[in-house]
């Protein structure tokens, strides 16, 4: 049975494809979901004009998430942590203490586009990567730095 699915998929198809499935999957998934209609020429149309309107949007979230990058670029977080003799943190940065960093600023992004293999556990310079969009990737500069060391450094 050939649909034309009215939303993105994984692993079927994006907005407006045209794709052959079965008709159990169709009648008893696809359409009672509302995630694909039959194909009919009435269908076809009320598609194309749904996907121009989505793909409009996702220029506007495209353009917004390219501005995004370029604040988040510049930008160089500073956190003042506990330490032991060695550098290594009493506790950790992670993409929480990150995120909220970054809401005192008065850049919010939603946790789920963090990017850390690890929380960080030591004392240096590192970097988180941000996914804003499909394909735009921020990197953000955080700098670790143990607890009173501005004032070791200026006796």
């Amino acid at each position: 049975m050939k649909v034309i699915l009215n939303s993105d998929i994984e692993h079927l198809g994006n907005v407006g494809d045209i794709i052959e499935v079965k008709s159990g999957y169709a009648r008893n998934y696809l359409f009672p979901k509302k995630l694909a209609l039959c194909l009919s020429k009435h269908n076809l149309d009320i598609t194309k004009i749904k996907k121009s309107k989505i793909q409009k949007k996702l220029e506007l979230e495209k353009m917004s998430a390219i501005e995004q990058k370029q604040k988040l670029e510049e930008i160089k977080l500073t956190f003042e942590k506990k330490s032991g003799e060695k550098g290594i943190l009493f506790g950790s940065v992670g993409v929480s203490d990150i995120e909220k960093k970054l809401k005192d600023i008065g850049i919010d992004v939603d946790r789920k586009r963090y990017h850390m293999e690890e929380p960080i556990k030591k004392v240096g310079n590192y970097t988180c990567k941000l996914r804003l969009f499909d394909g735009i990737e921020a990197e953000l500069k955080i700098e670790v730095k143990a607890e009173g060391e501005e004032e070791l450094d200026k006796k």
